[in-house]
């Protein structure tokens, strides 16, 4: 009878987490700008494991390996998808790679012109708009961003409920078999002992079946990957004559530019206090708004970009117009500064692109101006 109890009260725990999670990671309230953009967890757990359909990490080999990714997908580490060398240049800009390479690199990860790529990160958003970032430059349409990463699929996973269940489970078993043992109670240290154990062998079951795996990445069969040089997306991508043209407009006219530049890194790096990737010089881009990407992520809710409603607000506040040319950069042109370019796509906003050489780029190259 007790044993019953126990199996109803889970499954209603678990119908119930689920139900809530739900409501946070479905398609609900999604509207077509969003759709277009994005694919809620919801949704996309119905498409694991289907033909033509590759999940790309865009974390780094190490969160891949380590902390996880969606079970049959590749990896593709947003941050070394920007191909410059170690002066900062890039071979083919404002392309991330050179079509031949790109190719090449897309074709080994198995994914086919027809492929739909779902890209996702942990919830964040920076490293899979990365990944759609790249994808859309070169023409691939059929590319959306997880909206909220490995955590939203891990929220509505029954078996990932189940194993967070067991393994708080097996910490009380563990913390009673140790006051047991302070108290000198050898029966009951067994006892809990005995339950901590036969709750591990239950968990190691149940992590079998969760859509989250740790591990490397599974073998892949290359695909052929072409590239048609007449639908390279020029209107997401600038380049640094671009954003120097705007840099230069922004200084002479203030507020009365039709630019605006958005750095989306942090102060330390927008100071010159902090450089990445031995870049030669710290600083940023003179004329440029400062807006930091994490003020797109929705951290209450561990999703990849807050409402519209309140992403309005924000580039409100920063005085981002819609009837502006706008260019956004970060340290490499494939993480957070997308994040600030799907937002604005999303909310309507017309003329923005990324700079895909960003600071790596306009750091080394001595020619161009900086402020600290």
């Amino acid at each position: 009878m007790k044993k019953t109890l126990q199996i109803l009260f889970f499954l209603l725990l678990t119908t119930s987490a689920c139900l809530l999670a739900n409501d946070v990671y479905g398609p609900k309230g999604y509207t077509k700008s969003m759709k277009a953009h994005l694919i809620s967890a919801q949704e996309a757990v119905k498409l694991l494991g289907k033909k033509n359909i590759v999940f790309v990490s865009g974390d780094s080999h190490d969160t891949y390996e380590s902390i996880g990714h969606i079970e049959g997908s590749v990896e593709m580490y947003a941050h070394h998808l920007h191909h410059a060398d170690i002066t900062g240049h890039m071979h083919c800009a404002p392309l991330f790679m050179c079509p031949k390479e790109a190719e090449e690199y897309i074709g080994s990860k198995g994914i086919s012109n027809d492929t739909l790529v779902i890209a996702y990160d942990n919830f964040r958003g920076p490293n899979a708009t990365g990944v759609w970032a790249f994808f859309k430059s070169f023409g691939h349409d059929k590319v959306k961003i997880l909206n909220g990463g490995m955590d939203a699929i891990k929220a509505i996973d029954p078996n990932q409920i189940k194993y967070d269940q067991l393994k708080d489970e097996q910490r009380d078993a563990k913390k009673a078999a140790k006051e047991a043992k302070e108290a000198g109670k050898k029966s009951s240290e067994a006892k809990y002992k005995k339950q901590a154990n036969e709750l591990k062998k239950q968990m190691k079951i149940v992590s079998k079946k969760t859509y989250i795996q740790k591990g490397k990445e599974h073998e892949i069969t290359p695909v052929t990957y072409t590239i048609d040089t007449k639908k390279i997306d020029w209107d997401l991508i600038a380049s640094k004559e671009d954003v120097l043209k705007a840099s230069l407009d922004l200084v002479e006219n203030g507020k009365k530019s039709k630019y605006r530049i958005i750095d989306t890194r942090g102060m330390a790096e927008i100071i010159g206090e902090r450089k990445m990737d031995n870049v030669a010089r710290g600083g940023h881009v003179p004329g440029a708004t400062f807006l930091e990407w994490n003020n797109i992520t929705d951290f209450d809710n561990k999703l990849s970009f807050r409402d519209l409603e309140t992403l309005q607000k924000t580039f409100d506040r920063y005085g981002i117009k819609k009837d502006q040319t706008i260019y956004a950069y970060c340290h490499v042109g494939a993480g957070r500064s997308t994040e600030v370019i799907v937002a604005l796509r999303m909310l309507g906003y017309k003329d923005v692109k990324v700079y895909t050489g960003s600071w790596d780029e306009w750091g080394n190259d001595m020619n161009l101006p900086i402020n600290r």
